[in-house]
């Protein structure tokens, strides 16, 4: 490795050079020269101001340490047919540990269950939104089960014009099927975790009181106070665009303040503005900081959409502005229910990010923290949604979002229905044939093994030769260097790693995560290090205990990276 004689301490503002002498031009397979300033000495990336798009979900970060682990010998290939450089010299950003939330559901029940709290601590999303997509805009969460207020009717219209049983969820309901407001909260202490809540944004537009925005705007408000700075991240309402969404469409009989039958953007945006206000003056009451966030559209209509979708973004954004903290997208990056092949849904990573980016940039939503708060994929037909190849398409989102700078990313959800694999939960929900309840599907154990390896500073990665891989790399704050090897192929390939402004030392450690030979293109199984289920799907039951692999770096950094494989790898410092 590099003969220069430097060690790099990071502290949780920059690295430090403690001791440095001058660099020489031998490179011996490991990496290249570092790039030196004037003196000659390695030069000392300074961390870049905070992006808008980023914002206050930075304010929490704390450095990481890596410490080096037991392991076990890795095998090192004889000869590479890729050269991956890693840049220090650069720091993109600052990682935010709000990137790897999920969503909590009413559905999974009161979270009592040991096996699932387990998981949920081991996997640490850090947040868990809750009550969970459009149940927030049926859900009153101060109310006992089947006791609604009194200016809830009794049945909703939908899109097309029908009523329908208003179905509305209470957050008192104590039933074990169901998870009330304060077994949520218990579940964010136990597991170690914080919320974001989204309140109910239809009740003001199918409230039959004289005044339902101020009626629902008052809930929220009173939400905040009985959350007593528990809660930072708020949302007003759940995709109120879409025509699925409870006050998309509304008895004008029953409304008493003269509201449209069909929703609009500018409807929305005013009254988010009501919320807003009431419920930071709830949450001055109480002495809390709290974040409150609006809702976009993540892509521009299609001419089937609805006019509501059409002009959302051009009605909401100049009202919301000044007003909201920050703005909310979704996005399911496959289209919908196609049976999208394994090589599509991985692309669909960094060219659906790219495209929502430029949809909120054009809109001018940059000038705020984004928030992705749901994300998955679409695709059905061949158990998409369940398979490794789902994992990838996680870490690769994730990281598509760092190199965007968005500041919060929450993975949909943590349990739903099985469907023949048309499931888009973490864990299996008990309804999967042969598969216990609360057994992790193959997306939980990339992204645990994602975090485990992830340092907490983005820096700048490429890759020459190879086909269709992926590399990203990051920085820790006691100096190791962090990066995710991504093969979208169906070939398995080799490859060298080489670095500017980085000093390699003794060993590098890396875990390799694959499918297994089951399901075609798409394995309900993912192998961590060889080792994988002892069921039909799923990972190794002890993945908190499986070993890294490790090797020496004295002859080079090289890497074996099966087909559809990801590779997570540590190099120490010198």
């Amino acid at each position: 490795m590099f003969t220069a004689r430097i060690i790099l301490l990071l502290s949780a503002g920059a690295l430090a050079i403690t001791a440095c002498k001058k660099s020489v031009t031998k490179d011996d397979g490991g990496g290249t020269t570092p790039p030196t300033d004037s003196t000659g000495t390695v030069v000392t990336p300074k961390d870049p101001e905070t992006a808008a798009t980023t914002g206050f979900f930075l304010n929490d970060w704390k450095p990481k340490t890596f410490t080096p682990p037991a392991y076990n010998e890795g095998t090192v290939p004889a000869a590479t047919t890729a050269t991956i450089t890693a840049d220090a010299s650069v720091i993109v950003s600052k990682i935010p540990a709000t990137l790897f939330a999920n969503n909590a559901n009413l559905w999974m029940g009161n979270f009592t269950d040991g096996v699932l709290l387990n998981h949920i601590t081991n996997q640490h999303p850090g947040v868990l939104r809750f009550p969970g997509g459009s149940i927030s805009d049926v859900f009153f969460w101060n109310a006992p089960n089947n006791a609604k207020p009194s200016t809830a009717p009794e049945t909703l219209v939908n899109a097309d014009g029908v009523s329908t049983a208003s179905n509305f969820w209470y957050g008192k309901n104590t039933e074990s099927w169901t998870c009330s407001v304060d077994n949520y909260y218990s579940m964010l202490q136990q597991t170690g975790n914080e919320g974001m809540i989204t309140v109910n944004y239809g009740y003001a537009r199918y409230g039959t009181g004289p005044n339902p925005v101020a009626d629902a705007a008052h809930l929220a408000a009173e939400w905040v106070r009985y959350d007593n700075g528990r809660t930072k991240y708020w949302e007003v309402g759940n995709e109120n665009f879409g025509s699925w969404e409870a006050g998309y469409r509304i008895n004008t009989a029953n409304n008493k303040d003269g509201q449209p039958e069909i929703l609009t953007g500018d409807l929305y945006a005013r009254h988010a503005k009501v919320f807003i206000d009431s419920m930071r003056n709830a949450a001055q009451q109480v002495g809390a900081t709290i974040y409150i966030g609006t809702q976009l559209l993540d892509h521009v209509a299609e001419s089937w959409e609805p006019a509501l979708s059409k002009t959302w973004n051009e009605q909401v954004m100049p009202q919301v502005a000044a007003a909201t903290d920050y703005h909310i997208v979704h996005n399911y990056y496959t289209a919908y229910q196609t049976n999208a092949p394994a090589s599509e849904v991985l692309a669909s990573a960094a060219s659906a990010t790219t495209k929502m980016t430029g949809v909120l940039t054009a809109i001018g939503a940059t000038n705020k923290p984004l928030a992705l708060t749901e994300y998955n994929i679409f695709s059905t037909g061949s158990r998409q949604m369940v398979s490794h190849v789902a994992g990838m398409h996680a870490v690769l989102v994730l990281n598509e979002l760092m190199k965007n700078k968005y500041g919060f990313a929450a993975r949909w959800d943590l349990a739903n229905g099985w469907e023949d694999g048309n499931d888009h939960g973490l864990y299996s929900n008990g309804d999967e044939p042969g598969v216990a309840k609360w057994n992790p599907r193959p997306a939980f154990y990339y992204l645990y093994f994602f975090q485990k390896m992830l340092g907490d500073r983005l820096i700048n990665a490429s890759v020459a030769g190879g086909t269709n891989l992926s590399v990203y790399a990051s920085t820790y704050s006691s100096g190791q260097l962090g990066l995710t090897i991504v093969n979208q192929s169906a070939t398995a390939q080799t490859a060298q790693v080489k670095f500017k402004n980085f000093n390699a030392g003794n060993r590098y450690y890396w875990y390799t995560l694959t499918g297994g030979t089951d399901g075609g293109e798409f394995s309900r199984k993912v192998i961590v290090n060889g080792e994988g289920p002892s069921g039909v799907a799923g990972g190794p039951d002890n993945y908190t205990g499986i070993k890294p692999y490790a090797a020496s770096a004295g002859n080079g950094i090289k890497i074996d990276i099966p087909a559809r494989a990801v590779i997570f790898v540590v190099v120490d410092k010198k």
